[in-house]
């Protein structure tokens, strides 16, 4: 029998081994014994690396029920655990593979320790870059209040993670120092930098975003040079995922909001108000000095406007109130509307309003309506400035005015 590391459960199972192919009939095979080990000790390695699984995830759930943690349960529900438990099996594999051979300068010695430390180098970081992920999804879910873009920051630690472990394990193959390699490297570098330029540039522009506060995950961006008008998603290191409001996806690098202008309506969300900046064509023909006789109809029709006459102010101030006149039918005909705009329960008295004229055009006169919703919600906003437009030009009759042509 070979001279095996004295440790009496590798001993015992060698010669088990031993005992079973002088059973069968095979004897003096180093070769196979130590195949057959090597199956044996791999099965033994992944039996206990799974109930160490079951053993932990099963305390772990019992404290998590009994506590309450919602740490923990976050810590289930992504499988941290089954991740971080992956790494015994290859640990327990190494530590024991090498008592199959009789001379730790065997080739096949060399190339599964080789094998074992690459499969131990993938568990560990695959057991980092889930901690990682959970400590960014903690902090995005509870401490991130204005949705900073930081998935780029978590795509960089998991890539410098996997980075330090190829960097090791080649050292390691290659039987030289990291800093030896490392130092190799720098004579790459200009064609690393080409090849990883997508990354770089994003990771630069994934920190403006956030340093700026340029881009949030949930705000509604539009930018004029693609197809992107919709809700932001989700900015990672290399992608800016934007849904549209037809439920198509766009996908944009980070750089390109960067490099280029783009609009961002979260001003207006935060406001809780929405511009209406809507006009309507009057026809000049129309436009006519209003005489005792049309101020007197107008003000039978519409008496909100009798103390504006009555007072014969041509402008008031403040954020809402009347601007007409009451030298021409048009003036009174703005002067009703911002009226109307004021008494409007979906109008903001808080933001400017008013009803003004436009340059003229070859077409007519145009009066601009210029007020704010008390919404950013889509459906009453579109409501609500139908409404309004709807009204201005049925009303243009009773001022004995012509709509040209609907909105511009």
């Amino acid at each position: 029998m070979k001279e095996f590391p004295t440790h009496k459960a590798t001993l015992k199972l060698v010669s088990e081994i031993s005992s079973f192919l002088e059973n069968i009939g095979v004897s003096n095979h180093p070769i196979l014994e130590e195949l057959i080990y090597v199956i044996i000790i791999a099965l033994i390695s992944l039996v206990l690396g799974w109930i160490a699984r079951v053993i932990v995830l099963f305390f772990i759930k019992r404290v998590v029920k009994l506590r309450k943690f919602e740490v923990g349960k976050e810590l289930i529900k992504q499988k941290i655990f089954s991740k971080i438990c992956n790494i015994l099996p290859p640990t327990i594999l190494l530590g024991l593979v090498s008592f199959a051979f009789i001379s730790n300068d065997s080739l096949v010695l060399r190339v599964l320790d080789a094998l074992i430390k690459i499969y131990l180098s993938i568990t560990i970081g695959v057991a980092i870059c889930a901690i990682l992920a959970f400590l960014w999804c903690s902090y995005d879910s509870r401490r991130n209040d204005k949705n900073h873009p930081l998935r780029g920051v978590l795509n960089v630690a998991q890539g410098v993670v996997w980075i330090v472990i190829v960097i090791i394990l080649v050292s390691n193959i290659i039987g030289k120092s990291p800093a030896a390699l490392l130092t190799g490297l720098g004579a790459f570098a200009a064609a690393l930098m080409l090849i990883f330029k997508d990354s770089i540039l994003g990771f630069v522009a994934g920190i403006q975003l956030s340093q700026n506060d340029m881009l949030r995950v949930g705000d509604w961006v539009v930018v004029p040079s693609t197809i992107a008008n919709g809700v932001v998603e989700d900015v990672s290191l290399t992608v800016v995922k934007i849904r549209n409001w037809d439920n198509t996806l766009v996908m944009l690098p980070p750089y390109t909001l960067v490099s280029t202008s783009f609009q961002n309506w979260r001003g207006m969300i935060e406001s809780k108000v929405w511009l209406i900046s809507q006009s309507v064509i009057i026809d000049v023909k129309t436009i006519v000095e209003s005489d005792e006789v049309l101020v007197n109809e107008i003000i039978e029709k519409y008496p909100s406007l009798k103390g504006f006459v009555e007072n014969n102010r041509s402008y008031q101030g403040g954020l809402a109130g009347i601007n007409g006149t009451t030298e021409t039918n048009l003036g009174l005909y703005r002067a009703y509307l911002s009226s109307y705009l004021i008494s409007h329960p979906m109008i903001s008295k808080q933001y400017q309003l008013f009803v003004t004229l436009l340059d003229s055009t070859p077409e007519g006169q145009p009066v601009q309506i210029y007020c704010y919703v008390a919404s950013t919600d889509w459906a009453i906003y579109e409501a609500v400035k139908s409404e309004i437009v709807e009204h201005a030009i049925v009303a243009a009759s009773q001022f004995k005015l012509l709509i040209y042509s609907e909105m511009l």
